[in-house]
């Protein structure tokens, strides 16, 4: 069985990133204002959100290498997240982010050593490995990405990974 590291991590997060930049640079920025309901994000921010969405988990386990978190901590990190997403206002600020920021946690990843990976976190009411919470960043950016591709149908586009299956 091959070992799934931060090398792995880093390439899957890179693959993961990519494909979320292909769809916002396909929304067309008159579009980056569009909602599904009123009370669901718009097209940019949830973009602004995925592109910091990040940053919690880079000072979490590799600024500050923390090993407990409290709910203060989450609040000055989601804090931090949710103002530099609100700065993010205009569709090339927010695809220069993506980039950025994507690539910038992905050099972290591959940097990371399998004891870090290894080592616990103490969360409010439980305990999660640094591997676990790391690839819980990942899953958190899928799952908005996946609102995006529901919301180009919505656009009337068809999202870049089904123009690949169908084209196969």
């Amino acid at each position: 069985m091959q070992h799934y590291g931060g090398t792995q991590m880093a390439a899957a997060w890179r693959t993961v990133r990519k494909n979320t930049v292909q769809i916002a640079e396909e929304i067309p920025a008159d579009q980056y204002g569009f909602q599904a309901t009123p009370d669901t994000m718009t097209v940019a921010a949830m973009l602004a959100h995925i592109a910091t969405g990040p940053y919690w988990a880079e000072q979490v386990h590799f600024v500050e290498r923390k090993h407990e978190l409290s709910v203060p901590d989450f609040h000055r990190y989601f804090g931090a997240a949710g103002a530099m997403a609100a700065e993010l206002t205009t569709k090339d600020t927010i695809v220069d982010a993506l980039i950025a920021g994507g690539e910038s946690f992905a050099l972290h990843l591959d940097a990371i050593t399998d004891e870090q990976l290894d080592e616990l976190v103490a969360l409010p009411n439980v305990s999660k490995s640094r591997f676990e919470m790391l690839l819980g960043v990942k899953e958190h950016e899928m799952h908005h990405r996946a609102q995006l591709m529901l919301v180009q149908r919505l656009l009337g586009l068809v999202p870049h990974l089904t123009r690949a299956r169908q084209h196969r």
